[in-house]
């Protein structure tokens, strides 16, 4: 604990060892700690080698932190010491009924940060000088218990399109209904002006304050979810109005607006006032939180601000897959992804990097190749159709395409990445 936490941590380590082992060797019952119910402590071994180590606390809010989880220095390359120890405290959370596990990492400590970034962990925040002056402490949480489950959440085929002029009477509904909630005088005049500004947006003028309207729609055409997007001077994009009905929605707005805003400029912002679950999904993709404004757009509201980076080369696109296929992904047995030809799949090349994500896991690829086809037949009589769903033969994968891709979507042409 003095070699691994020195650098990061002010304070007594050694008086920290005593103090959490005498815990650990007592039963694990804090006497000191108001807001712990248990505290143990686990080693890991290797050849009868100490490797590492682990303490979880269990929290009387429903909640376990890992604080800390230390390997070995000889053992922190190709032994797995930490992926066995961080299974261990997610099994031990998920045993003793926590819906979440947390810790905190210096920033400047990379290699554990990289390695709970990549195993699933959420950024929450960060705080200066936090544990050591001029030390920057990330907050980590990983999620052990969902409201929505992955079968409700997937449910909706998403597509996030233009507005098309069908949609206007259904979004003004949704603004009139959802947003008035969180923001003042929003009325029927003020969503003329938004359609106003759509209708201006081929002028490409920021003096005219022109809007990019997307919409969130089901396979049924049903809009679940709207965001108007403003192109400002020094770059910046303010998304608003951005509002879902159902969190599919929200989810995939967040993940599929920035990516199609791009060419805009080099950052998206949002004015919100989110739920828990909404802000979840905010700092799973990336997004920050900027600042918070009382009363700014509703008495007796907070509205945040959070913002997402966009340009440059590096930034990766994003493509939405159900958590089923994308486990398919993860162990090589999908390594087939199949879509039809919206615009921003049509700039999709090969030598791409893609993320592939649900709402709480990711897979990152290469796209190795790129075939276009007329129809869903004309592909599965070239593609090999185990390859897309490992489960399912060739009529089935058809009429689950079919399912997803409505025939006027399937016209657009169907694109085939093999991935790698």
């Amino acid at each position: 604990m003095v070699e691994a936490l020195g650098p990061y941590y002010g304070g007594d380590h050694v008086a920290h060892a005593k103090r959490i082992f005498r815990t650990h060797i007592d039963g694990g019952t804090d006497r000191i700690g108001f807001f712990s119910s248990m505290q143990k402590m686990y080693v890991a071994c290797y050849e009868n080698e100490l490797c590492g180590m682990l303490h979880v606390v269990l929290k009387r809010q429903e909640t376990c932190k890992i604080s800390p989880l230390i390997v070995s220095g000889k053992f922190r390359k190709n032994f797995g010491v930490g992926a066995t120890l961080l299974k261990f405290a997610i099994e031990f959370a998920k045993k003793h009924e926590c819906r979440q596990l947390y810790c905190t990492v210096a920033e400047s400590n990379k290699r554990a940060l990289k390695f709970f970034l990549r195993n699933n962990f959420i950024v929450a925040g960060r705080s200066d000088s936090h544990y050591m002056r001029d030390i920057v402490e990330i907050m980590l949480y990983y999620n052990l218990e969902e409201v929505v489950t992955d079968q409700e959440f997937d449910l909706d085929h998403i597509s996030v399109l233009p507005l098309l002029e069908e949609h206007k009477p259904e979004v003004r509904k949704m603004l009139l209904e959802e947003l008035q909630k969180d923001f003042q005088s929003i009325d029927n005049d003020w969503i003329n002006s938004l359609f106003d500004g759509h209708g201006r947006r081929l002028l490409g003028d920021i003096q005219e304050k022109y809007k990019l309207i997307y919409t969130a729609t089901d396979r049924n055409k049903r809009v679940l979810g709207i965001v108007g997007a403003t192109p400002k001077k020094g770059e910046p994009i303010k998304l608003m109005p951005f509002v879902a009905l159902e969190s599919s929605a929200f989810f995939a707005l967040l993940a599929d607006v920035p990516y199609l805003l791009k060419k805009y400029g080099k950052k998206v912002y949002v004015h919100l006032v989110p739920d828990s679950e909404q802000t979840r999904y905010l700092q799973w993709n990336g997004w920050s939180l900027d600042g918070m404004m009382p009363d700014a757009y509703r008495l007796g509201r907070v509205t945040q601000q959070w913002s997402k980076k966009i340009g440059g080369d590096n930034y990766m696109i994003h493509l939405r897959l159900k958590k089923q296929y994308l486990d398919y992904m993860r162990y090589g047995q999908k390594t087939l992804e199949v879509r039809v030809g919206y615009d921003n799949i049509k700039k999709i090349k090969v030598g791409d990097q893609i993320t592939f994500l649900s709402r709480d896991d990711r897979v990152v690829r290469n796209i190795k190749r790129v075939s276009i086809y007329d129809n869903f037949l004309e592909m599965l009589e070239i593609e090999d159709h185990s390859k897309i769903v490992p489960d399912l033969n060739k009529r089935d994968v058809a009429s689950l395409l079919r399912q997803i891709y409505p025939q006027n979507k399937e016209t657009l042409g169907v694109y085939v990445f093999e991935v790698s």
